[in-house]
């Protein structure tokens, strides 16, 4: 059994949005049980609420966007993994700009504020959604699929003609320790010919050293380097479980991602939806065997598909 979990008290924090280049002041406040994360625009005139939800994603480029009748909050997926990776179900986020704060890159300055206030434990069960069975959408740069597992797990491969990145792969079980451990502090990242463009017509004013890895044809700008050898697929995880996150409850089942990004991960949740007899929505789970959560690096499709029950779904998705 599984219990909605709110923040204890009012977080606030302040710091550069990503593409105006101006600070952006946020407060996170508990919310009540199947409130789900509620947005506020506290800077625009009737505080327009904004519910992250499916329905309410609105943009995918470069970020994820929701927005309701014309109010609109980007750069919302570190956020909203930072709430699912730490098992926060219920809050109330008011900001005074159009985007969230975009801190570290990561999302484990949003861990730490979490950690630092606690989770209250609230008085009804999460709604869980089971993967009962597969759905899947591709386009010409990639595809994304669900399948059914006995818990929710992550297999998410990315592929740059980058001598530093070119193809990694990550497998995770998702549990608030693994989330802590292995995800939450890989950065977003990019390429110094791509920042100079967003920048000449006016986005990423914000975007700097110290909140993304920056990379030029052949090396990593940051001096710090990585915080992982493979951050990259690292960052597409915490991306994805934000993305994800718009269902507005806990998955069982397991995402298999190969090339994608927020467009792709929105497409399949719509695709989800659409395929009723793929899914169910539960209160209660069977309890799961004692594991050690744990994320490894596969060193290729084979490994994954000698081991899962869903291989030929698996191989004509990829």
């Amino acid at each position: 059994m599984y219990r909605q979990r709110t923040i204890r008290s009012e977080i606030n924090c302040r710091s550069i949005g990503l593409h105006t280049g101006r600070k952006v002041g946020m407060t996170i406040r508990p919310a009540e049980v199947d409130a789900g994360v509620t947005f506020v625009r506290r800077d625009l005139p009737g505080r327009p609420r904004i519910k992250a939800e499916l329905a309410n994603v609105c943009d995918t480029t470069l970020a994820t966007t929701i927005g309701v009748n014309g109010a609109t909050v980007s750069t919302v997926e570190h956020l909203l993994s930072a709430f699912s990776g730490m098992g926060v179900d219920n809050a109330i986020v008011e900001v005074d700009a159009h985007e969230v704060p975009i801190m570290d890159g990561s999302a484990q300055p949003f861990v730490n504020m979490l950690k630092d206030v606690g989770a209250r434990v609230q008085g009804k069960c999460k709604k869980l959604l089971v993967i009962k069975s597969p759905v899947s959408v591709a386009d010409a740069n990639g595809s994304a699929a669900f399948l059914p597992d006995r818990e929710f797990k992550i297999t998410y491969t990315i592929d740059f003609k980058h001598p530093l990145i070119g193809r990694q792969t990550c497998h995770v079980h998702l549990s608030d320790a693994a989330y802590e451990r292995e995800i939450c502090n890989a950065r977003t990242f990019g390429f110094l010919r791509d920042v100079e463009y967003l920048q000449a017509i006016g986005l990423a004013l914000g975007g700097s050293l110290k909140n993304a890895i920056v990379l030029d044809e052949e090396r990593i700008i940051n001096k710090s380097g990585l915080r992982f050898p493979d951050e990259f697929v690292r960052h597409k995880v915490l991306d994805a479980i934000g993305d994800l996150a718009m269902l507005g409850m806990p998955i069982i089942g397991h995402f298999v991602a190969f090339r994608s990004g927020h467009r792709l991960n929105n497409l399949l949740l719509k695709e989800l939806m659409r395929n009723k007899e793929s899914w169910e929505i539960v209160s209660r789970y069977p309890p799961e065997p004692p594991r050690t959560a744990m994320s490894l690096r596969l060193p290729s499709y084979a490994v994954l598909d000698a081991v899962s029950p869903y291989a030929e779904t698996f191989a004509q998705v990829r």
